[in-house]
């Protein structure tokens, strides 16, 4: 099926007529070979440069077109003779994709990389040619657009060429919006293709080509690229989806009267507005009709409100909210808080008198413009004092968050497979959020990453250590998942021998993590090497000892113990209860079992500390897992001084693991600094009495 044949301009997204110096812009839908072709002949060449000069002179009125007729009589006379699959002149794609990116309103050199993006791909053009004639701003795009030689990279030729076309946009994002562009004069006429190559092409263009566009938000290509996708792999619904569009578009549209209904609102405001009825595409009709069913008049489109300044979308928000019923839910503030892709807009949706709910679209002109081209209508972001038609324009994010962590791992995936997943993967996640480093920095990191995720993003390698995890604070698993706006700390082993689980690759969700974690765990099948540990000094580990210490009780012959649930020692406050065997067991004022045993009638002894020192205590060591940790402990506790009557490790569950240690103390002043010291060893986040 012919993806141009299926998508009838009659429904075609209608962009809002913006008119420079009187000239209504051309819409990129109708515009495809036929408007390049003209009505001339099949075997005479259409001079369709005139077209781009004049997109191009719509948006930057001052523009040398010099070097652009220079770059198409190369690009004319270097593709002579070659021709499409559809049977028209080869020249016609590059001038069609010069045409869709001058319509969005890039600036002169990326029109012609566009113009020569072919030629030293499929013409005895070299490089070095291209670099004298144009420069190398142009030479640098027109390499980066350029395929790898298949020869040379077989079956992994796509993949290799996205990594080197990334890595290129990395340095020039202008690189992109070429082959962006030019993904989408392919996907119009690939109807001459075989079916099974259709599918194949419209795989790679939903996976890959789609959420490229919409990280660089450049929507009016992806809108359409996802409509011609549509057309290609679901067939049945895109034709259910056409034939609702049209039996709605021969009704009265209510969106017309609500349109008019805010343009009578805002003029008595004061507010000078274009309020335009923008009606969805394809794709958004179709995913719409399953959340809401069936679908009514306002359902089909969305209204768009265009203002001069920012503080005028507030004021144009003000008022549809006074005048109408706002439906509260779907307010979004896309000007206060962006979307990473640059999109700055309100969002809304009212309800009329009629009974109809319609969405609203508030932003500026320069923001439509950005919304609509994305990092095209940047122009160059590159040239210095070259920039913005206002103030508003936010600074471009040449290296966006998402674009950096890409070319970080891209860097250490071994083979082409295992790029081509992570890319898809890493496209597949549609948000980003941003979390704080405990040392001030911020990771911006792709929504539902967790701990682990963040550490790579932090440490690298060195992330193979982490051990666990502060959140806002509060300790955590490796494996939560982080909100936008945490606070997050990570915690690193100091033992080099300390590797990554295997069950990190079932939280990890960024490919920079998967990579690194599936590289050690193949590089160390067997686990950590446990590292030589250094000579330590054989520790006294006694036996357990009975008996009340220096607790004394006021009961002559009472066999005293201290109790085992709260371990008193000097100076603490404690009391004494008789218990079976006429024995006095000695606890804390506040432990718990104080209140059971008065409850129980137990008969209380005063209970007084002897002047001797030595005590005993119990304390809780709460730490993450890793080797050499009980042996690190108990050193610390022999270098205080301090004997261990016993000690008991629990299981670890999550990597944490608890010790209790029974330590009797040469004096009670040294509790303070025993418990500093346990609490410095590597992976110990906490240390108290029972």
């Amino acid at each position: 099926m012919s993806a141009e044949a299926t998508n009838p301009e009659a429904h075609a997204e209608v962009r809002p007529e913006l008119r420079r110096r009187g000239r209504t812009r051309l819409d990129l839908r109708r515009l495809g070979r036929a408007a390049l072709l003209g009505p001339a002949s099949r075997d005479r060449l259409p001079d369709a440069i005139g077209h781009v000069a004049e997109a191009h002179r719509a948006h930057h009125p001052d523009a040398d077109l010099s070097i652009l007729r220079r770059a198409y009589l190369l690009a004319e006379s270097s593709h002579r003779g070659q021709m499409r699959k559809s049977g028209e002149p080869y020249i016609t794609h590059p001038l069609a994709v010069t045409l869709i990116l001058a319509e969005l309103g890039a600036e002169t050199t990326t029109l012609t990389a566009s113009l020569l993006h072919d030629t030293v791909e499929d013409t005895e053009v070299t490089l070095d040619q291209v670099r004298a004639e144009f420069g190398d701003e142009v030479a640098f795009i027109v390499d980066g657009v350029t395929k790898v030689e298949k020869i040379d990279y077989g079956a992994a030729a796509e993949p290799e060429t996205f990594r080197k076309m990334l890595v290129a946009t990395g340095n020039d994002v202008r690189v992109m919006s070429i082959k962006l562009a030019d993904r989408l004069h392919n996907m119009r006429t690939l109807g001459v293709m075989r079916p099974e190559k259709q599918a194949r092409i419209a795989k790679v263009t939903r996976d890959v080509l789609i959420p490229l566009a919409e990280r660089l938000g450049v929507q009016a290509l992806k809108t359409e690229l996802e409509d011609l996708v549509f057309a290609i792999l679901h067939p049945e619904e895109y034709e259910r989806t056409r034939a609702l569009i049209t039996s709605h578009t021969g009704e009265d549209d209510p969106l017309l009267a609500i349109a008019e209904s805010v343009r009578t609102v805002l003029r008595e405001a004061g507010i000078a507005a274009e309020v335009l009825v923008r009606p969805r595409h394809f794709v958004s009709v179709h995913r719409i009709s399953r959340t809401r069913g069936e679908l009514r008049g306002p359902d089909f489109g969305r209204i768009l409100v265009l203002v001069g300044e920012n503080a005028d979308c507030y004021a144009v928000l003000g008022e549809l909210h006074t005048c109408f019923t706002p439906v509260i839910s779907e307010f979004k503030d896309f000007i206060a808080v962006p979307k990473f892709n640059l999109y700055q807009s309100l969002h809304t949706a009212v309800a009329v008198p009629e009974g109809y709910v319609a969405e609203v679209i508030v932003r500026t002109r320069q923001m439509h413009r950005v919304a609509e081209a994305g990092v095209v209508a940047l122009g160059n972001p590159y040239a210095t004092g070259e920039s913005a038609d206002s103030e508003d324009e936010r600074i471009d994010p040449t290296r966006p968050g998402w674009l950096s962590r890409l070319l970080d791992w891209q860097q250490s995936a071994p083979d082409a497979d295992t790029f081509w997943t992570g890319l898809r993967a890493e496209l597949a996640q549609d948000r980003e959020i941003t979390v704080y480093r405990a040392d001030g920095g911020t990771l911006a990191l792709p929504a539902g990453a967790s701990c682990i995720d963040a550490a790579y993003a932090q440490h690298g390698e060195a992330a193979h250590g982490c051990i666990g995890a502060r959140v806002n604070g509060r300790l955590t698993s490796l494996s939560a998942t982080l909100s936008d706006g945490d606070t997050v700390q990570l915690l690193l082993a100091q033992d080099a021998s300390s590797g990554p689980a295997a069950d990190w690759l079932g939280h990890a969700r960024t490919p920079a993590a998967r990579i690194a974690i599936s590289g050690w765990l193949q590089a160390h099948p067997d686990g950590p090497v446990p590292a030589t540990a250094a000579p330590r000094a054989p520790l006294s580990v006694p036996g357990l000892r009975g008996g009340g210490g220096n607790a004394v009780a006021d009961l002559p012959d009472a066999h005293v113990r201290l109790a085992g649930c709260c371990t008193p020692v000097p100076p603490d406050a404690v009391a004494g209860f008789v218990v079976r065997g006429g024995a006095v067991t000695v606890h804390r004022v506040h432990c718990p079992a104080v209140a059971q045993m008065r409850s129980l009638g137990r008969t209380s002894v005063a209970v007084h500390w002897r002047a001797t020192a030595d005590c005993r205590v119990t304390l809780l060591a709460e730490s993450f897992g890793r080797p050499h940790l009980l042996a690190d402990l108990t050193e610390a506790i022999a270098r205080q001084g301090v004997e261990v009557v016993s000690a008991t490790v629990e299981p670890p569950v999550e990597q944490r693991v608890r010790h209790s240690y029974t330590l009797q103390l040469p004096d009670a002043s040294v509790l303070p600094g025993l418990m500093r010291a346990m609490r410095d060893v590597p992976g110990v986040y906490d240390v108290g009495r029972v």
